[in-house]
């Protein structure tokens, strides 16, 4: 995933939780919190199953666009 083109509000969906199976789930969307640093490490921070933001690798996901619907739902429940 390249980090430099996530945007406020961006999704992604996990692709591998390898070592960290208590905090991402494959297949689930994740909210992105943009974190400018992190992305100059090829990081990207979610908000993980804990409920708190943390960086991972971003290989470990795929960002995906979500219609704005949907959007407005994953934004309320977060």
């Amino acid at each position: 995933m390249k980090t430099e083109q996530i945007q406020p509000n961006q999704f992604v969906v996990c692709l591998n939780n390898d070592d960290y199976e208590a905090s991402l789930e494959v297949g689930k969307i994740y909210q992105v919190i943009v974190d400018n640093e992190a992305s100059l490490n090829d990081l990207i921070r979610v908000i993980d199953e804990s409920g708190e933001d943390y960086a991972f690798s971003a290989s470990r996901f795929y960002p995906i666009e979500v219609p704005k619907l949907v959007e407005e739902v994953l934004l309320s429940v977060g």
